[in-house]
């Protein structure tokens, strides 16, 4: 199954949202609700802040379905390399959060290839497991 992935461009800097990926933490929209609205279609108003505005909220998407391209020079941020040792954080009440570089085999075999932040799921309750979807938020996951 593909995945889907929706762009959004305005002037020089394109926002890209890989639903899939999205673990529902919230930081974009109240970070910067003006461009980053769930109650509104499309959700993403590409025209409602400076584009240094917009790079660094999206920086602050914890799983990375949030990213960037800057139209002119091509620069992507999701597949930055990160040059340091892999780190691994449990979020409270959500999922195992690691960040680096990582090939990733799920249960069926395939292998993905996980860049700069990866959310695994910790409740049990993903539907794209072994990757956090969010489903702990609906099933009440809490930290014992």
């Amino acid at each position: 199954m593909d995945q889907v992935v929706k762009k959004y461009t305005h002037g020089d800097l394109t926002v890209i949202w890989k639903p899939d990926q999205c673990i529902h933490s919230t930081k974009c929209w109240k970070g910067l609700v003006e461009v980053f609205n769930p109650k509104r279609r499309p959700w993403i108003d590409m025209e409602a802040a400076d584009e240094q505005r917009i790079i660094e909220q999206v920086m602050q998407c914890p799983s990375g379905a949030l990213s960037y391209v800057m139209n002119t020079t091509e620069a992507v941020n999701d597949e930055t390399q990160v040059e340091s040792t892999v780190a691994v954080e449990a979020m409270k009440n959500g999922p195992l959060m690691v960040y680096g570089n990582l090939k990733v085999n799920d249960s069926k075999g395939n292998e993905h290839t996980k860049n700069k932040v990866t959310a695994f799921c910790r409740c049990g309750a993903s539907a794209n497991k072994p990757f956090c979807d969010g489903s702990h938020m609906r099933v009440g996951f809490r930290d014992e």
